[in-house]
């Protein structure tokens, strides 16, 4: 039942040596196998930013209209990678596969996300790289479709090429409502806005897909590659890999979501868009809806430090607790 509120509600407190010194707002849904809301807190059902999350949606419009990756790369399509080497030699095979080379990438420079891979790198003397950027996968993948549907590549990422529209529509459908908004997300491409339940319905949509379809490889993809639909290091492949059939996705600004073979979806947005918070509230949510896994229980806390030693935790707040 949707929760009647008008703004996020406290999701996770800050507990340091036993004192509560802060708290992180934010809402979280829950949908139904059939795309309804099952439970909510906070604001579910007007527009927000799903950020990276909309990727899994983004890779089944490039499917659409002729992009033909499965498996590693497909996964990378989705991804938003930690620039490791071998995200980085995807990247490199999906535009070779199309004809291009990196110079063709249009995000903007930035390092490696993964700090051992990022100390690497600067050891080695690079500079910012568009190749090493966390979504260079994605517009490889839009280049790649550009060359199939026989559309121009030089303006792929403005909001009415076709790429890009194909992209709104693949939203749209998997979502179950209309973009409410768009702007510009961090790596230059267009960014379109649907609601958190739109958001977790999708996922649900997608996890639930039978083998073969175009959401259920996107999926598939995910669960059997999850380190390039992330990173080696990173919580979300950590969660993949320890539950089975779940596929997820985080996104900037605390935003998340997972869903689940079964077909329902969860997505959490952290009102202060800041990461500590995202995976300690959705490992919560997960918990809270039946799932128990060894790796919800270390997601369900994020440590803190004093003088180099765990003092304390992000930890759920009692809104989450069954």
């Amino acid at each position: 039942m949707l929760t009647p509120v008008t703004e996020p509600v406290v999701v996770a407190d800050v507990v340091r040596s036993g004192f509560v010194e802060g708290h992180h707002r934010g809402s979280v849904v829950v949908t139904a196998p059939g795309g309804a809301v099952e439970w909510s807190l906070g604001i579910v059902d007007q527009p927000m930013f799903p950020r990276s999350s909309n990727k899994p949606m983004q890779a089944v419009g490039m499917l659409r209209n002729g992009l033909d990756l499965d498996g590693d790369l497909l996964a990378l399509t989705g991804a938003s990678h930690s620039g490791e080497d071998f995200h980085l030699a995807g990247v490199r095979r999906i535009l070779a596969g199309a004809g291009l080379d990196e110079s063709a990438l249009q995000t903007p420079p930035d390092y490696p996300i993964d700090e051992a891979a990022r100390d690497e790198w600067v050891r080695a003397g690079r500079a910012k790289a568009s190749i090493t950027m966390n979504c260079s996968g994605k517009h490889a993948a839009m280049l790649a479709t550009c060359v199939a549907a026989g559309w121009p590549v030089e303006s792929y990422r403005s909001p009415d090429h076709p790429v890009q529209q194909a992209i709104r529509t693949a939203i749209e459908d998997a979502a179950g409502e209309k973009v409410a908004a768009v702007a510009v997300d961090g790596c230059g491409a267009p960014l379109l806005a649907i609601s958190l339940a739109g958001l977790a319905r999708a996922f649900g949509l997608f996890a639930a897909a039978a083998p073969g379809t175009l959401e259920g490889r996107v999926a598939d993809a995910f669960r059997a590659y999850p380190e390039y639909a992330s990173g080696s290091r990173r919580d979300e492949a950590a969660l993949m890999r320890a539950v089975p059939g779940l596929f997820c996705k985080a996104g900037a600004e605390g935003a998340y979501a997972v869903g689940l073979p079964d077909g329902r979806g969860v997505a959490v947005k952290i009102d202060d868009g800041t990461p500590r918070a995202r995976a300690v509230v959705m490992a919560a949510t997960l918990k809270r809806i039946g799932l128990a896994y060894d790796i919800l229980d270390h997601q369900s806390e994020w440590p803190l430090l004093g003088g180099g030693q765990p003092v304390g935790s992000v930890r759920p707040s009692a809104a989450l607790l069954p």
